[in-house]
């Protein structure tokens, strides 16, 4: 009977132990199969949202100014990237989108260091976490995920950007285009009267414009029902901004170059601006110097015009004989009866 019942335990045991590695097979293999259908359908997502809509800025160009403005959410332009404060179903303001972009590792995001300049490289890559705890923004961290509550997304407070943009001369197509280049939203803390601004990071344009098309922004406060996608509201340049530097061998904002002075910078800005617009519009020359030769041009045709019209006018004579014009037959009745005349017509062959 102990023989018998130490040879069903030893049975027992070789099947154990031969079932096993099929069993440990199975399970490496639906892990496996999860994770691919975990990275299938993170690229499948990426792929119906990453499709092309923008030009893409060439790397050698003839001529390129970067510029940096400060795009105000309480301007009525710029009020649809605000709006709403907190999500209303799929409805989110930009700040809310790039945050839980962020915060899920669909995009990365790169630090503002004190001289406001902007580096994307993999040195510069901050982790959302670090921003959650410099920002004393509350979370939740279970299983290694880090929840953030739609209430605490600190959204209400971020109501300015700033703005890398380039204006480039294409001249495979002689065209200019001007080309967002990077985002940085900037929380205001106006706890005690004046408010104090605190750049959170940087975001590269395009790694966040495939997502921007995903949501829309209010086009007009006249016309609530005229919405545009967040990427054509970029690409379009229907922000509005004041420039407060550009990229110069200094390094220097405009308020450092014009020694604090806010009127020097007022009118630095508009002096940027309208060299942009003139740029743009003498882009194919001159159009007065290319009006006032067209109106020579012009003239001299016109005048050309009048010297053949007097030409074929003026009568010309045949050995002696005066050609005259051919008239009409009352004109021929009235001449004939005031006396004979000699008139010689040309012949028609």
């Amino acid at each position: 009977m102990k023989r018998f019942l130490f040879l069903s335990a030893m049975m027992l045991m070789i099947g154990v132990t031969v079932a096993q590695p099929p069993q440990r097979r199975a399970e490496q293999q639906a892990q496996q199969q999860a994770q691919q259908r975990n990275a299938s359908s993170a690229m499948s997502m990426r792929a119906q949202i990453s499709f092309p809509t923008a030009v893409e800025m060439p790397e050698e160009v003839v001529w390129r100014r970067d510029i940096y403005r400060e795009i105000s959410l309480e301007d009525d332009a710029n009020g649809g990237l605000y709006y709403p404060v907190e999500p209303q179903g799929r409805q989110l303001n930009l700040f809310t989108y790039i945050f839980k972009l962020a915060l899920n590792g669909y995009i990365p995001v790169y630090e503002y260091p004190t001289d406001g300049s902007d580096v994307f490289s993999d040195a510069t890559k901050v982790n959302m976490k670090t921003i959650l705890d410099n920002y004393h923004i509350f979370y939740e961290e279970k299983d290694g995920r880090i929840k953030v509550d739609n209430s605490d997304i600190p959204s209400a407070m971020v109501k300015k950007y700033y703005l890398k943009e380039s204006a480039y001369y294409d001249q495979a197509n002689s065209s200019l285009h001007v080309k967002v280049q990077a985002l940085c939203p900037i929380m205001m803390d106006e706890f005690g009267g004046e408010a104090t601004q605190y750049p959170l990071f940087w975001v590269k344009y395009s790694e966040l414009e495939p997502y921007l098309n995903r949501q829309t922004v209010m086009a007009s406060s006249m016309n609530n029902a005229a919405t545009v996608s967040m990427d054509d509201f970029f690409t379009l340049n229907m922000y509005r901004g004041k420039i407060y530097k550009t990229n110069n061998a200094q390094g220097k904002t405009l308020l450092q170059l014009c020694d604090g002075d806010e009127t020097k910078v007022a009118a630095e800005q508009k002096r940027i601006e309208a060299e942009l617009a003139g740029f743009k519009k003498t882009i194919f020359g001159d159009p007065a110097k290319r009006d006032s030769l067209d109106s020579v041009a012009a003239q001299k045709d016109t005048k050309a015009g009048k010297k053949v019209k007097a030409a074929k006018n003026k009568p010309t004579t045949t050995k002696g004989v005066k050609v005259a014009k051919q008239k009409s037959p009352k004109a021929e009745k009235t001449s004939s009866n005031s006396g004979a005349r000699v008139s010689v017509r040309r012949q028609r062959h």
